[in-house]
């Protein structure tokens, strides 16, 4: 089954097995910019017709009624805003606990945001002269110096000298679109960390809120999660106790799995969406070897070696990181033949 399989051993068990419901990310796995992924929306709808599905999104710019629409329109028609988990939600969850209802709050972000504090009952602004009681900072292709200012502005005094709270919805450094890999929020969160030399408290993956609120909203007993980064989407279903799925649509590659650390490790990982339907091969260790389906890999001290390649690219990917990992050893630690990382997968 899974490299640390926790539910059916059998080796004809698919990821999806057990699986109550199925929460995806969005940009990366179901799409690129505005262009499905290959397989992706067949994928998720034949997972659909047995399992509840639900999406979570770091993305701050689109409303959940937006991005409901999107999905719809680029064939998930059974999609309801209720179906999509946005990290400005799980913001509202930690600025409620923060100020006082009501309360005014600095949006540095676009639409999605700026909608999910109007409907929490916070009054918006865009200057730091109002002074507000927070800022919530979010990703929007807008935002440019003028709005980073106002919020370094506002953010000038540290919270722990009666400075007020900082709130990012994400801090992804990177955003897949359709010409290539972009600058995510995690970028502009820092050029204001880099102004008043402060942190913020983040609301979505990798940390719990948006998973939480995930779960507890469609009843999973047994969900799990897909995701194509290992820093955000699957060290954050790792923290929240959710199996988990690395998808090599999106950003992280073969040579990022095999040097992931232990908390961000994927219970299961594959090349597009068809194969949350195939069976999942077992990994079998004899003696120093490494099986995956037809596909093995020797550790002899710093070397690793490729006993067989095998006919599927992914079972060398998946074998190759599960001998690594065994060893608890740093993936600079071995050399590693270039054909373990090669990358025949599809990406945006």
């Amino acid at each position: 089954m899974g490299l640390f399989p926790s539910r059916k051993a059998e080796v004809e068990a698919t990821p999806l097995d057990d699986v109550d419901a199925v929460l995806a990310d969005l940009d990366g796995v179901v799409y690129a910019g505005a262009h499905a992924l290959p397989y992706a929306i067949e994928s998720l709808n034949r997972a659909g017709e047995t399992r509840r599905l639900g999406y979570i999104t770091n993305n701050a710019s689109r409303r959940d009624s937006t991005v409901a629409e999107h999905l719809r329109e680029l064939g998930l028609v059974r999609t309801r805003p209720d179906d999509v988990v946005t990290s400005p939600q799980a913001a509202m969850r930690l600025l409620r606990e923060r100020v006082a209802p009501g309360a005014t709050i600095l949006v540095i972000g676009g639409d999605g945001l700026v909608f999910e504090v109007e409907k929490a009952g916070f009054a918006v602004t865009r200057s730091a002269d109002d002074a507000p009681a927070a800022v919530v900072q979010g990703f929007t292709p807008e935002i440019g110096w003028a709005q980073l200012a106002e919020a370094s502005y506002a953010l000038a005094t540290p919270e722990e000298d009666g400075g007020i709270p900082w709130i990012a919805t994400n801090t992804d450094w990177t955003i897949p679109q359709a010409r290539g890999i972009a600058p995510g929020n995690g970028t502009l969160v820092s050029a204001v960390h880099t102004a008043v030399g402060r942190l913020a408290v983040v609301a979505g993956k990798p940390e719990r809120p948006i998973f939480d609120e995930a779960v507890a909203r469609f009843g999973a007993r047994n969900p799990l999660f897909i995701g194509d980064r290992l820093d955000t989407d699957i060290a954050g279903a790792q923290s929240a106790g959710i199996a988990s799925v690395l998808v090599l649509t999106g950003i992280d590659r073969p040579k990022h799995v095999l040097a992931a650390p232990t908390t961000s490790r994927p219970t299961f990982i594959v090349g597009d969406l068809r194969e949350l339907h195939e069976p999942y091969p077992a990994t079998t260790v004899r003696g120093d070897v490494t099986t995956v389906g037809e596909a093995s890999v020797r550790i002899d001290g710093p070397d690793i070696h490729i006993v067989s390649e095998g006919e599927r690219p992914i079972d060398l990917v998946r074998a190759g990181a599960a001998a690594i990992w065994a060893t608890g050893r740093a993936i600079y630690g071995f050399r590693v033949p270039e054909r373990l990382y090669a990358d025949p997968f599809h990406r945006p």
